[in-house]
């Protein structure tokens, strides 16, 4: 059962069929709490537009401490960037506009998808469960693709299952540099939204033939990037997840709302850098803007690429810049760029080359499970929504 705190006297027949569940409707902060805290399995808290920001965010900060696994979602008939951040700030796992029942309807099964995973519940017994890995650097040319392409071969050449997503849906470059000649795209998944499955998402996908890897290519024209909502993407990743070992997500150098998607699912992080000035300044800014949408330390990797680059600034100049260590180190080569022009992974094209080791390292280091399967994390407030007013 779900709670609906808002003032409206026919609300629950509004927003029904959006949140999915048994709607018990309050009035107030204090009668809200009181069923959260009479009833251990209400884990979703809905709240109205015309409920005070303060009095909202209030309510979301002692759920957040006395009841983890309870996700409460913010209804707003505007939405701007100052209100967006203090929802953070308080904990709401998702704002979204209160006349968008589509969007309410996903922020609802995603919460009730996150409280499931934190309350222990995570899935049946045998149940499959791939990670997702987001490949992100806020600065172009650092070599995004070229690790993501490189990484979901390897995984897929050694025996896991593994699916590569360009999500770089206006300039992606996954299919070219592959070498393959996709007929259906991202833009083909936008007809199965609500309704993707494990066989959907099959009929989209091409094979690299060397390597065994799927990839779902970004779409064919750059206007076609409009169409495909952040809701597409994380319904894409959660499919994906039940149906393959290894999910690779590849980035555009933003943070638009369907990276905030990737990252809300990803199991992992994997930050790219280089050791140039501007580089260093947007992973400084993507740390820190991590840390305020509450992704863990824990799930980052920092990868520095062109290690060994003569250019002023040295490794030690990025571990103190940034205040965190360094997980691998990728050498500079003239092989890569010739690698990526002849369509080929240079990891599996030369399995003994200095860049194919280092990343190796990265696949078997960082990126394959732990032995033990670790809790998944909690996200905060809707990284699709914080997009609508932040995109760079």
């Amino acid at each position: 059962m779900a709670i609906l705190w808002h003032s409206e006297p026919r609300a629950v027949e509004r927003y029904s069929m959006a949140i999915g569940e048994a709607i018990h409707q309050v009035e107030s902060a204090s009668m809200a709490s009181r069923l959260l805290t009479a009833d251990h399995s209400e884990r979703l808290v809905v709240i109205g537009p015309d409920v005070d920001l303060e009095h909202a965010c209030d309510l979301s900060e002692i759920t957040r401490v006395d009841r983890r696994e309870v996700g409460i979602i913010l209804l707003r008939r505007r939405l701007d960037v100052t209100m967006l951040a203090q929802a953070l700030r308080a904990g709401v796992r998702e704002v979204v506009p209160s006349d968008d029942l589509t969007a309410i309807a996903e922020a609802c099964r995603h919460s009730r998808d996150l409280s499931l995973k934190l309350s222990g519940g995570a899935g049946q017994p045998g149940a499959r469960e791939g990670r997702i890995v987001t490949i992100f650097s806020a600065k172009g040319g650092v070599g995004k693709t070229t690790f993501a392409t490189n990484v979901g071969a390897q995984l897929a050449a050694t025996g896991s299952r593994t699916l590569l997503v360009d999500m770089d849906l206006a300039f992606g470059d996954v299919a070219i540099s592959l070498q393959l000649l996709p007929e259906t795209t991202m833009t083909d998944v936008v007809a199965m939204s609500g309704h993707l499955d494990d066989q959907g998402l099959a009929s989209v996908v091409t094979k690299h033939p060397a390597s065994g890897l799927d990839a779902l290519c970004a779409p064919s024209e750059p206007g076609e990037a409009d169409r495909i909502l952040g809701a597409t993407v994380g319904e894409v990743l959660r499919v994906a997840k039940r149906a393959y070992d290894f999910v690779i997500v590849d980035t555009p150098p933003a943070f638009t709302e369907h990276v905030l998607a990737a990252f809300d699912l990803s199991d992992q992080i994997v930050l790219l850098a280089t050791l140039d000035i501007p580089a260093l300044k947007n992973l400084r800014l993507t740390l820190d803007t991590l840390d305020l949408l509450g992704s863990p330390a824990e799930s980052r990797v920092v990868v520095l690429n062109r290690s060994d680059a003569k250019v002023g600034l040295r490794p030690d100049d990025v571990v103190t810049s940034i205040k965190q260590d360094i997980a691998v180190m990728v050498p500079s080569s003239v092989d890569v760029p010739a690698s990526v022009n002849r369509g080929v992974a240079i990891v599996l094209d030369d399995p003994k080359h200095p860049v194919s080791y280092a990343l190796r390292q990265l696949v078997d280091q960082h990126i394959r499970p732990p032995a033990e399967p670790t809790g998944r994390r909690e996200t905060r407030a809707g990284f699709r929504t914080l997009s609508r007013g932040n995109r760079r």
